[in-house]
């Protein structure tokens, strides 16, 4: 690439051997794709249209299934033209955005797992209350704000991104995230700094305060009957194999970045995209197989009853 080609764009070195398997790559990648669109299109469907299921814990629910698709269309579109350009380049400007808008969505998650983990806690530690605390303006300020506090957060990592100065123009990596950071001239100490803040306030607090609301949940319902136990065990576990999985993701993010001098190329494309393959399927299967009334009117969709 000429000198203001590489100005420009940034090349993504994370592939191997493209030319040779790109309509393997193509295909796997699109009929992934697919399968999240439509396994998390299914399950949102069902809770907009059956009345029983709009209410607040199945509406955050649909927020997070909106969440998962948000995810991997932020990815994939980009990974099949990717697979099949004889160059696997993006703008300096689309890169940021793609950087932004996919840890917009990754703190999204948490904060929205921490909504679900809150909305929980109410309904089985205090049920006579929930009515009152869980009306239509909580539950809508609960759904804006896991999106409205990442977006404000990172506007801000983003500018101070777009001060520095790059000297290095191929990304080892499939899509922009953290590795960016790799490119730097100078390693900034203002944006390390304000990372441990973005990660403190959109992953770690979120996550501590799930763990506290579900321990608290866990103490009060070991004091309660078994029917109220059998009820916190439905509704909570699923919540929080979503948020072990994603918590154990994110952390493999940060991992595979670090060790990404250290392993060959083909192992690290394959870490990478486990990336953008199993947490998008895995909401809908968990919500889908776990959850009592939707996976009811799942079936039902899928194995509708005969009529006599």
């Amino acid at each position: 690439m000429d000198e203001n080609f590489n100005v420009t764009y940034i090349t993504f070195g994370g592939y191997v051997e493209v030319e040779k398997y790109k309509y393997a790559y193509f295909v796997v990648i699109f009929i992934t794709y697919i399968l999240i669109i439509c396994s998390n299109s299914t399950i949102i469907c069902l809770i907009c249209i059956h009345q029983n299921l709009h209410e607040p814990m199945y509406i955050f629910i649909a927020a997070l299934l909106v969440n998962s698709v948000l995810y991997s269309t932020v990815v994939y579109p980009k990974l099949l033209i990717d697979v099949l350009s004889e160059k696997q380049v993006i703008s300096y400007s689309a890169c940021l955005f793609q950087y932004f808008v996919f840890y917009v969505l990754v703190s999204s998650e948490f904060l929205l797992l921490a909504a679900m983990a809150y909305d929980r806690y109410v309904s089985i530690c205090k049920p006579l209350q929930y009515p009152t605390i869980m009306r239509k303006t909580t539950v809508t300020v609960l759904l804006v704000l896991p999106w409205l506090i990442p977006v404000c957060e990172l506007t801000l990592a983003v500018i101070l991104i777009d001060n520095e100065r790059f000297c290095e123009f191929t990304l080892p990596f499939i899509f922009c995230n953290n590795s960016i950071h790799r490119l730097y001239c100078v390693k900034s100490q203002a944006l390390t700094i304000y990372g441990y803040v973005l990660f403190t306030n959109l992953t770690l607090c979120p996550v501590v305060f799930i763990l506290f609301t579900y321990s608290r949940i866990f103490i009060i319902t070991y004091r309660s009957s078994t029917e109220v136990r059998k009820k916190a065990a439905q509704t909570c576990l699923p919540h929080l194999l979503v948020l072990i999985n994603f918590f154990l993701l994110m952390t493999y993010n940060v991992v595979i970045v670090r060790l990404e001098a250290d392993i060959p190329k083909t192992v690290f494309l394959i870490m990478a995209l486990q990336l953008v393959l199993y947490h998008p399927l895995f909401n809908p299967i968990i919500y889908g197989l776990k959850m009592t009334e939707i996976y009811r009117h799942l079936k039902n969709l899928l194995c509708p009853p005969k009529l006599n």
